[in-house]
């Protein structure tokens, strides 16, 4: 209840005044009496006080207080406190957009800064100030490849995220793109724009892509860069994923935002916004907008996407996240993420439940009897066991915010 400005009758005539009518009702009488609701079911007005209290109320009976073991693109990780405080300080805050390109130094340098972050953790050479998703980066990046090698075929893996599957059918329909389904890789990829593979998939397996003769898009869990590789040393030319797992809420499953890596070479055709670094006329450090490819500012037909904004706040928050995490406290979440998952996977072989994964990271699948039942009795105790994905498997996450006693309550919930 911050920010309260009580509307008074002088200052109501005052406002009246100032746009030339007399009264409130004089506002709206272009309105259809027809239409307009004639009372409202409101209980008695409350005091500041009694309504902070029943809002509690009603937030107390939301059953939030569960011990989270799924995943499956959202993930619950440790977010240390001053992200929000830094975020939220007057400075970041404006009524205006930030996309244009005489947006404040501070947005831009922010921007900048994830772009850097970006690069140093995928190996590519430039990136992308975000787009929505990590959907719509998969789906920007297949329009990407076939601008680049001029054809309008792709071959994706089966194992993508079901999500992000849905979005490239909506983006490849409407750009007559052919889009090719597969469980592997073929031996010949001449005919394809691209091949886009996500490490580790959608259940969980770690997989290196193959050398292919076309464009290598790999979408990646940007978590799992703080141990595995970059896909830049197994020849990504294009590095799309979510940044959801770098200091952003679960809340609802969003609002998250995707990042995009590629190439130097391929810049020009990297859709969304770029902030640079230049000096200006004093030899101070400036920042700018630049390799605009947006339809804002260029003409629409030359345009790479119709991406017309970005995830601005929420690329600040993972900005921040990185800064305050640093290199060491990066991987240390992502050891103790994968240390969970594997202490988890193998206490359940323990109770006869196997493991489908070969090689993964934080997250895998378990074969169960019946998975309606397996989650159920878990929710009793207040545990959110993972995602069903069929009558007999489930997708189960771990992160360095599940503790022992979650691991031990997790497997004596199930005995």
């Amino acid at each position: 209840m911050r920010n309260f400005l009580v509307h008074n009758e002088k200052t109501t005539q005052e406002m009246c005044e100032s746009i030339g009518i007399k009264s409130t009702d004089e506002l709206f009488s272009q309105i259809p009496e027809i239409v307009r609701m004639k009372t409202l079911d409101l209980p008695e007005g409350l005091s500041e006080m009694e309504a902070q209290k029943k809002v509690k109320q009603l937030a107390n009976e939301n059953n939030s207080d569960y011990i989270c073991f799924i995943g499956g693109g959202m993930y619950n990780k440790f977010i240390p406190a001053c992200i929000s405080q830094v975020a939220s300080r007057f400075e970041f805050n404006t009524a205006y957009t930030p996309y244009q390109p005489e947006i404040s130094q501070g947005t831009l340098q922010v921007m900048y800064e994830f772009q850097t972050m970006i690069c140093r953790l995928t190996g590519m050479d430039i990136a992308n100030a975000t787009v929505y998703d990590a959907g719509t980066a998969c789906a920007e990046a297949i329009l990407m490849a076939c601008r680049i090698a001029k054809k309008y075929k792709v071959c994706v893996l089966n194992s993508l995220n079901p999500e992000y599957k849905k979005i490239i059918e909506t983006y490849t329909t409407s750009q007559s793109i052919s889009v090719d389904w597969v469980d592997e890789i073929p031996s010949d990829t001449n005919d394809y724009a691209c091949v886009l593979v996500q490490t580790p998939n959608y259940y969980g397996e770690i997989i290196e892509p193959k050398s292919v003769d076309c464009l290598s898009v790999v979408c990646c869990d940007i978590s799992t860069l703080s141990i595995l590789k970059p896909p830049s040393e197994y020849g990504a030319d294009i590095v799309v994923g979510d940044i959801q797992p770098l200091g952003i809420p679960m809340n609802f499953g969003g609002p998250s935002a995707g990042f995009m890596a590629c190439r130097e070479k391929f810049m020009r055709q990297l859709p969304g916004r770029l902030a640079g670094r230049t000096v200006d006329k004093d030899g101070k450090q400036a920042f700018c907008l630049t390799i605009q490819t947006r339809e804002q500012h260029i003409k629409r037909e030359k345009a790479t996407s119709n991406i017309c904004s970005n995830q601005a706040l929420i690329g600040l928050c993972a900005t921040l996240y990185l800064s305050v995490m640093g290199e060491k406290g990066f991987r240390q979440a992502g050891y103790l993420s994968t240390k969970n998952a594997h202490t988890l996977s193998n206490k359940l072989a323990q109770k006869g439940f196997k493991t489908l994964n070969k090689n993964f990271f934080n997250e895998f699948v378990i074969e169960v009897n019946n998975s309606d039942k397996f989650l159920e009795n878990l929710k009793v105790n207040k545990i959110l066991g993972g995602l069903k994905l069929d009558e007999t498997k489930i997708l189960v996450a771990a992160t360095e915010m599940n503790s022992e006693e979650d691991i031990e309550k997790y497997i004596s919930s199930i005995s």
